[in-house]
């Protein structure tokens, strides 16, 4: 177990900055001349952290859709990942990656007198029926999308604002995290693997392995990525955090859940959730809050049904190694 390296602060955590990859790589050489860590191909215990969606937009606090209490996740992930760094064997990451036109963005719809959504903005089909809510393109799709959603009795569709979009700085991962990532990288000799989801223009993609919607009016919006499950379930155990708990972290978990019970459930142990490493939305300001959008306690029920499937609920305090 090994302190952070002479160039992270903590301060660091929620800040938005150009990494410093040359100081980082001259940090992981001494380490790596010390002789102290070994290659990731060596661990006998195989350990793969996954990070989901851990970017700028949704962990900053400048962020379009900055999600509150992610610094301080932020804070406890990085010390949590330097402290068992010679244990952990890859890291995985979901980047969000999204462009203008999408159904959940403002630009994709209008009201009555042709004003977008503001963001937050709940829109249900009956609302599109009724005339109240106008797509900008694809009406129909767009119409048939809202109803598959709200029966799939998950979410309905929600307009968020323009957030983590193709090539800006909110689409990239936070500075401090990817700092820490190279580090690792150079020390353990491993790669960096990366997910991008979310660029279909028709359907949400909260969960890194499926789409809300797959399939519309006869369309293909994307498939199961068995290949992810299988690479993931190669490990011995796989610690998982990142944003939103209420949303993007809940989506996958969830999706791993349900294929695992299906098919293979004694391998939900492998997972391991960092429960103070992810936080939830916080609810639109509506009144009464629809259990719908009461993010915090779906987050908090959430937690509960992965425990009692069998996946491992715990903190960053816990070390891998004891």
């Amino acid at each position: 177990m090994y302190a952070a390296p002479s160039y992270y602060e903590e301060k660091q955590a929620g800040e938005v900055y150009v990494e410093r990859s040359w100081e980082v790589a001259a940090a992981a050489r001494k380490l790596k001349e010390l002789k102290v860590v070994h290659p990731s191909r060596e661990d006998k215990l195989r350990v793969a952290a996954f990070g989901i969606d851990c970017q700028v937009d949704f962990c900053a606090p400048q962020g379009a859709l900055y999600v509150k209490g992610a610094v301080d996740d932020m804070k406890r992930t990085l010390h949590w990942f330097y402290r068992n760094l010679s244990h952990i064997t890859s890291l995985y990451f979901s980047l969000d990656t999204h462009n203008i036109y999408q159904i959940f963005h403002p630009a994709w719809w209008r009201d009555r007198s042709g004003r977008p959504p503001a963001p937050l903005t709940v829109i249900h089909a009956a609302e599109i029926e009724a005339g109240n809510w106008i797509a900008t393109r694809h009406p129909e799709a767009s119409l048939a999308y809202c109803k598959a959603l709200e029966s799939s009795g998950r979410y309905v569709l929600t307009i968020w604002p323009y957030h983590t979009l193709r090539g800006t700085t909110g689409h990239a991962l936070m500075p401090a995290l990817g700092e820490a990532a190279l580090f690792h990288s150079l020390v353990r000799e491993e790669p960096i693997h990366f997910e991008t989801k979310g660029s279909e223009p028709l359907t949400e993609s909260y969960s890194v392995f499926v789409p809300e919607v797959t399939e519309l009016e006869g369309r293909k919006l994307g498939s199961f990525r068995e290949g992810l499950l299988s690479t993931l379930l190669s490990y011995d155990r796989v610690y998982v955090f990142g944003q939103a708990s209420s949303h993007c972290v809940r989506a996958t978990l969830l999706d791993i859940k349900e294929r695992l019970e299906k098919d293979a459930p004694t391998q939900l142990s492998k997972f391991y959730v960092l429960k103070d490493a992810m936080s939830p939305v916080p609810p639109p300001p509506l009144h009464p809050l629809p259990d719908s959008l009461n993010f915090p306690h779906i987050a908090e029920q959430t937690l509960e049904i992965l425990g009692n499937a069998g996946m491992n609920i715990v903190t960053t305090e816990e070390d891998l190694i004891g």
